[in-house]
């Protein structure tokens, strides 16, 4: 898919106080190890985890993450999401966040080059009174990776994104991997189709905070 813009950004979009209030409170909560697909679910303890599997999810990821579902964090962030969806040219169709994954990278941390989409839509089991699950048959559409630290308080990091996977490499030698600088400074917002290859960057010094939210919709048509 071809687009004007593959992120789109806000700058310190949300107060210092709104981003002490969600730290401190995923500080409360128990952490869980970070999973990859292909090791079962997020939030499954390392101690459930074989040798091997511990051994190749570290290859690819390493960070500790708390699942946040309030509504008054989505209530902050989701204007963002829909000015950032129209501004950017996407106007995909969503209608569903999951719950908000709260991030500390620690020194040596990271999370390797992925995209956040899957080949096939969730597939849920039908509700008791015959309804069915708000993200059964949908898919991510929208990632939102939101910075909570000052940038002070940690080196390295950093939101990276490798656009080869939409740019013919062959015809734009000068294409590279794009540092999103633009989300260093605490409560910056990134908007970026879940479908666009990115990382985060070892954290080399102290530690970095962040909020992920990804928003679902029917298949594109």
């Amino acid at each position: 898919m071809n687009l004007r813009n593959y992120y789109y950004f806000f700058r310190s979009a949300l107060t210092p106080r709104i981003c002490n209030d969600i730290v401190a409170y995923g500080k409360q909560q128990q952490t869980s190890l970070a999973l990859t697909g292909g090791l079962g679910k997020d939030g499954v303890p390392a101690d459930k985890l074989t040798k091997k599997e511990l051994k190749d999810l570290k290859k690819k990821r390493d960070s500790d993450i708390v699942w946040l579902d309030d509504r008054w964090i989505y209530k902050e962030i989701h204007p963002f999401i829909h000015e950032a969806n129209k501004a950017a040219g996407w106007n995909f169709e969503w209608d569903w966040s999951e719950a908000c994954q709260f991030t500390k990278y620690g020194v040596g941390q990271y999370y390797g080059w992925h995209c956040d989409s899957w080949e096939v839509p969730y597939q849920r089991k039908q509700n008791d009174d015959g309804t069915w699950p708000m993200d059964h048959g949908k898919i991510r559409k929208l990632s939102v990776t939101i910075s909570l630290s000052d940038p002070s308080e940690y080196v390295g990091g950093n939101l990276e994104f490798d656009f080869r996977n939409q740019i013919d490499w062959e015809k734009d030698k000068k294409a590279k991997i794009k540092s999103c600088d633009e989300i260093r400074p605490r409560g910056s917002i990134i908007v970026f189709p879940s479908f666009v290859w990115h990382r985060v960057a070892p954290v080399t010094s102290g530690t970095r905070y962040s909020l992920v939210i990804w928003n679902l919709g029917y298949p594109f048509r």
